[in-house]
């Protein structure tokens, strides 16, 4: 809409349309604004990855597809002492990029509620728990170490805490169910934990299809794709998101081509988490969004990883869709915007977030039109996502409430935690070298884009 007013409080949006005649404390100069629904991020994680930055890119495994996750990535964690700085780095670098609800898969620390509750935001907390630990063989074989009394303690351990998350007073948190990985957890502890989940009412995720590697454990086990495995447990459903979810019977990397998964996923109205990024960084994408649009599979985005910039990730995830689609047509603007906020709404189960319409949650962000990367305006939605990115977000809203303000961050110390991030770095890096299997100094692990020059 063009000429348009925006009412909102606390309560809610309250009036959308040509003229608001109603009462107002405060107007908002809208003439060079675009007022849109706060993003809804539906995967991310808080625990290490900001610390993760600048080591892996140009890293993989080879006989893994050229995967960083299981040798290199998993070698990277954030001490106790960089948790909180890490999910502050996350949730600014979220807001300031227009999202105003996210799932944040981690492991529990003292200040992951409280920071959640803090930053204003919309937050789905969802405790990680698995009974088998990846293990890599030399740089040739990612083996499997099981432990399942830990991994049910861990369970029980999360149950707790998203009954303690889904009790905060803000109203804006709740908890979600999470077995880690669909290959590190046995049938038997996915189908406890999603019974649990639907005798509470709360959503499940899952990471699923997401690697080569795991789809090729899943047929070694059970002879079975991720949706089929999960369709067989009775797992599959409206209340299911499955992370990533890129390696179907349907993709060109695997071997079946039996193209059944997409259908099973349409069919059970399980949604898809899509983050391309991380992905995309390894030679790997998803074929394609614009086909599981189309197959009516219900997908939202995500980040799950650096740099926590959900438009960039918008852009990604549109730019991948039409190369794996091999068409521009693949996918447009209306639809990415539509997973961006109706589709990550769905698959948490809420109508009242994602969309401005009377009676919906006020949770939305201000895009500053007169920034030169807005410049020249024919259709500000496309150049927000194919050029501008967070750079022209100005406020975000949450229920009413100011989060981010004039681009800063309004309710965490940003600039704080971003300092301590390179110490924390530091001291990853030297628990990588000596938990790394191989020995390997960071030089090897972690090369420099660039040799550096020796010293005059």
């Amino acid at each position: 809409m063009q000429d348009a007013d925006v009412a909102f409080s606390k309560a809610g949006v309250l009036y959308v349309g040509p003229t608001y005649d109603g009462h107002v404390d405060e107007e908002i100069a809208g003439a060079s604004i675009m007022v849109m629904p706060g993003l809804v991020n539906i995967h991310c994680h808080s625990g290490d990855e900001p610390i993760a930055k600048g080591l892996f890119e140009d890293v993989g495994t080879a006989v893994l597809w050229g995967n960083a996750l299981y040798e290199y990535s998993a070698l990277v964690d954030s001490d106790a002492d960089a948790k909180a700085a890490c999910q502050t780095v996350m949730l600014s670098d979220l807001m300031r990029s227009g999202v105003t609800t996210h799932l944040d898969i981690a492991s529990p620390h003292s200040k992951w509620l409280s920071l959640a509750a803090e930053s204003g935001m919309r937050a789905y907390l969802a405790p990680g728990f698995r009974e088998a630990q990846w293990r890599m063989a030399g740089s040739h074989r990612l083996d499997f170490e099981w432990n399942e009394a830990q991994g049910r303690e861990r369970f029980a351990e999360a149950l707790a805490f998203v009954d303690q998350a889904r009790a905060h007073p803000s109203g804006r948190i709740d908890g979600v169910i999470a077995p880690s990985q669909i290959e590190t957890c046995s049938e038997g502890l996915i189908q406890d934990a999603v019974a649990e989940a639907r005798n509470r009412g709360m959503r499940i995720t899952i990471h699923a299809a997401q690697t080569m590697a795991e789809h090729e454990e899943l047929l070694r086990r059970t002879g079975e794709t991720a949706p089929a495995m999960l369709e067989r447990l009775g797992v599959l459903g409206p209340d299911l998101i499955l992370g990533h979810c890129i390696f179907l019977d349907h993709h060109s990397w695997a071997r079946q081509r039996s193209r059944e998964d997409l259908a099973r996923l349409a069919r059970s109205g399980t949604s898809v988490a899509h983050c391309p990024v991380t992905f995309a960084r390894s030679g790997m994408t998803l074929e394609s969004l614009g086909a599981y649009l189309r197959a009516g599979v219900n997908v939202g985005i995500g980040t799950d990883s650096y740099p926590f910039n959900m438009l960039e990730e918008m852009r990604e995830a549109m730019i991948c869709s039409r190369v794996a689609g091999r068409s521009v047509f693949d996918l447009n603007t209306s639809g990415l915007f539509s997973a961006a906020t109706t589709g990550g709404a769905m698959a948490l189960g809420r109508s009242d977030i994602g969309r401005l319409a009377p009676g919906a949650k006020a949770d939305l962000a201000l895009v500053d039109l007169s920034h030169p990367a807005m410049q020249p305006i024919h259709d500000p939605l496309r150049n927000l996502i194919h050029c501008a990115a967070e750079r022209a977000i100005r406020d975000v809203y949450v229920d009413g409430q100011v989060v981010v303000k004039d681009h800063r961050v309004a309710n965490l110390d940003y600039d704080g935690a971003v300092r301590e991030l390179q110490d924390a770095q530091r001291r990853a890096s030297r628990r990588a070298e000596r938990e790394d299997p191989q020995g390997r100094p960071l030089a090897t692990l972690a090369p420099y884009s660039l040799p550096l020059a020796a010293r005059g």
